[in-house]
């Protein structure tokens, strides 16, 4: 198949071999630069941990001193590469992948790459998945780019570099599908779900294959719970939402109150006070594996666990706030491990004879990830995967829609990407009528049966309308008017001179969808506009009318 033919067959909104296979090479590219993400972090950790993520191994001095270091680093690269390319994360993601069908910045990527690795071999408290979403995006967007695909194909496969990411990051490829549908995408259709679970399937695979199969949560020990949990897990949840709200406040809060502070001196300030925690509070430094440890080992030492808690959350809320480059999911698990194994204190009263702290660490997790990040389907997948159990399926329902109801309406609370990317002022809202032609390029359905005149010349443009049928449309060219669309004027009188109405076009290039037609359009309600191939001189493929927009927007809307 030529690549004009792959491009022509990834126009449509309809499931596709071509589009499937796209959507495991950008896995694949996602992937391997998530191994060496973080290969990095493994290869320069090493240099002065035993163990991965074990800070407390350190001196005081060498836990205050790190993440000051590391935050210079951080700050110089990103003064090096210029500011302007130091919008990173999941909520940049979404913005680009709903405004510019995830075409994504490169030099953005470099920042994301080197930043995030700074900050985790440091030990802020950030996760991994920050970096491999943009990461996994960005891989994605070089591909598309790189086969001058059309944008609504190129969209999907941004899909498929954050689901890839995802599932790389956490070994979680069922959860990385729902959370592309349920976050990022916020739809779902069969044409866009496939290609994304190959690509996180493939994600997981490979990352499996250098790093083996364990997640965070291996060492965490699940067993079912009886009937006589449900009200105190109702009431868990409760607590996890009000505690999703008030992470998502303060978290905000730190946003607003140093927005007005250059980057520089916020990312050093970020790194002092980590170090602080770190000096005083070792186990709340890093992505969260050394507080899930401490919580699972010793579950019955609140006062340990409640000092880990606090750490943690000011750790976290100052790292992110203050522009650290890494992920909110990492230490929101961290954080719903502390709190659900103290929550366990009062389940051993309900089943004293069995170990539930297992249980209870997992469903505090499932009940703030649900809250925090509005993606209730999204968390309970993950806690399926992540614990490999199904026992844990009703006590996480009953705990993710309390903490999520809670949340939602008690408080009013709203996902921490969208109110990052309303503080941002980056847009990630379209209308329907968008949304729905995104989906479909224009090289699926503008019309290939036109004429072509480069010419001014009355007379000749008169004789060619009469030489061509009634439904082949005639574009004339000539350098003082660009392209025209020619055309009989049929609102004259029988008693009137027959004339030529010439409508000017605009052009929208091969790659573009449905969307940008409607965009130059939409205020004229009339006319058409002619694509152009970029890649040859721009030549003119088609053209494509405002009622056919119209047609598809009032008709055939459902089914795209």
């Amino acid at each position: 198949m030529s690549l004009e033919s792959l491009r022509r067959r990834l126009a449509r909104p309809k499931t596709s071999v071509q589009l499937c296979l796209l959507g495991v090479c950008a896995g694949l590219i996602a992937a391997i630069l998530i191994i060496l993400f973080r290969l990095v972090i493994i290869a320069v950790q090493g240099m002065f941990l035993n163990e991965a993520d074990n800070f407390a191994e350190l001196s005081t001095l060498e836990r205050f001193a790190l993440p000051m270091v590391a935050a210079l680093c951080i700050a110089i690269f990103a003064d090096f590469t210029g500011f302007k390319h130091y919008r990173l994360g999941i909520p940049f993601v979404l913005h680009r992948i709903k405004q510019h069908y995830g075409n994504m910045p490169i030099w953005n990527a470099v920042n994301q790459f080197v930043g995030g690795a700074l900050a985790l071999i440091s030990g802020f408290s950030v996760g991994r998945e920050g970096p491999s979403v943009h990461m996994g995006a960005t891989g994605a967007s070089i591909l598309g780019t790189w086969l001058h695909l059309p944008y609504n194909a190129m969209r999907t496969l941004a899909g498929c570099g954050v689901a890839a990411g995802i599932a790389a990051s956490f070994n979680t490829p069922l959860a990385a599908v729902i959370f592309v549908m349920e976050v990022v995408l916020r739809e779902y259709k069969v044409h866009i779900f496939v290609p994304i679970m190959l690509a996180a399937v493939t994600g997981a695979l490979t990352t499996q294959f250098v790093f083996g199969t364990d997640t965070e949560l291996s060492m965490i020990h699940v067993i079912p719970l009886s009937g006589w949990h449900i009200p105190y897990l109702i009431l868990c949840g409760v607590v996890l939402g009000a505690l999703a709200f008030s992470f998502n406040q303060n978290l905000m809060l730190i946003m607003r109150t140093f927005s007005k502070v250059n980057m520089f001196p916020r990312l050093i300030l970020a790194g002092i006070i980590t170090g602080m925690i770190g000096y005083l509070v070792p186990q709340a430094m890093g992505p969260g594996l050394s507080a899930i440890a401490i919580s699972v080992s010793s579950p019955e030492d609140i006062q340990l666990l409640t000092t880990i808690f606090v750490a943690k959350l000011l750790a976290t809320l100052f790292a992110l706030g203050l522009g650290i480059p890494g992920g909110i999911i990492g230490p929101v698990i961290g954080l719903g491990v502390v709190i659900g194994s103290m929550m366990s204190y009062f389940g051993h009263y309900i089943s004293p004879d069995v170990e539930v702290v297992g249980t209870y660490a997992v469903l505090g997790m499932a009940g703030l990830l649900a809250a925090t990040l509005h993606a209730p389907l999204a968390a309970l997948v993950a806690v399926m995967e992540l614990t490999s159990s199904p026992t844990i399926i009703v006590p996480a329902i009953v705990v993710i829609v309390s903490a999520y109801v809670t949340a939602l309406q008690l408080f009013g609370n709203r996902s921490i990407f969208l109110q990052q990317l309303e503080f941002q002022g980056l847009a990630y809202q379209v209308s329907p009528a968008v949304e729905a032609l995104q989906k479909v390029g224009v090289l699926d359905e503008m019309d290939e049966d036109f004429k072509l005149l480069y010419s001014d010349d009355k007379q000749q443009i008169a004789e060619t309308l009469n030489a061509v049928d009634a439904q082949t449309p005639l574009i004339v060219f000539d350098e003082e008017h660009g392209y025209r669309l020619a055309e009989y004027d049929l609102s004259l009188t029988a008693e009137e001179t027959v004339s030529i109405l010439y409508v000017p076009l605009e052009g929208v290039s091969s790659q573009s969808t449905l969307a940008e037609v409607f965009t130059v359009l939409n205020d004229k309600r009339s006319g058409a506009v002619y694509v152009y191939n970029k890649l040859d001189n721009k030549q003119i493929m088609g053209m494509i009318r405002w009622d056919h927009i119209r047609h598809i927007l009032t008709i055939r809307n459902s089914l795209l």
